[in-house]
């Protein structure tokens, strides 16, 4: 186990990332994020789901991490949500894009501490009501872009397990790697 999950166990199962998120993969990520260039979906879902299969086998639906309506209304799409329907039509596992909901606007997580990221988006997930029989007892697979310090998926996580998951793991398409673990 690396010496960053040690000081700090995080609340979902297992993680696996597509790409090491450095200036090329950023540039993806920011394409498809803010780009509308969603012409790459199928191609990222592709790699999303051969670093996950693992991840896959177990699941029993994959979960989006939401984007809160404001936003969703800025980009017209949620990056997230698209990966997750790409990875499912792929994996055949089904997919609940409207699962998770965003309650309230935080602000974009860039630039933010790791303890500022998390006090950012404690509280702000939530289960679309009436959905409760859909993660109970179930495995699910949350879906995000970008993995930085894990506070996003750490906050949808616990909303997933309050709502009675069984377990959560996590894929994305890029992780942030800390220096001092960084591949050589």
């Amino acid at each position: 186990m690396s010496a960053e999950v040690l000081a700090r166990r995080p609340a979902y199962g297992r993680a696996r990332a597509a790409l090491h998120y450095d200036e090329v993969s950023g540039r993806l990520v920011s394409r498809l994020k803010y780009g509308d260039r969603l012409e790459a979906v199928p191609l990222f879902a592709k790699w999303m789901v051969h670093a996950g299969g693992d991840l896959l086998r177990d699941t029993d639906l994959i979960v989006p991490v939401p984007l809160h309506r404001a936003r969703l209304f800025q980009r017209r799409f949620n990056q997230s949500a698209e990966m997750a329907r790409a990875v499912s039509r792929l994996s055949g596992v089904p997919c609940a894009p409207e699962l998770l909901i965003r309650t309230r606007a935080t602000r974009a997580q860039v630039g933010l501490s790791a303890s500022a990221r998390r006090r950012n988006v404690s509280g702000a997930f939530a289960l679309t009501p009436g959905n409760g029989e859909k993660v109970a007892g179930k495995r699910l697979l949350l879906v995000d872009d970008v993995l930085t310090t894990g506070a996003t998926v750490e906050a949808c996580v616990k909303r997933l397990a309050a709502e009675g998951a069984v377990s959560v793991d996590v894929l994305t398409l890029a992780r942030v790697v800390p220096q001092d673990q960084a591949p050589i």
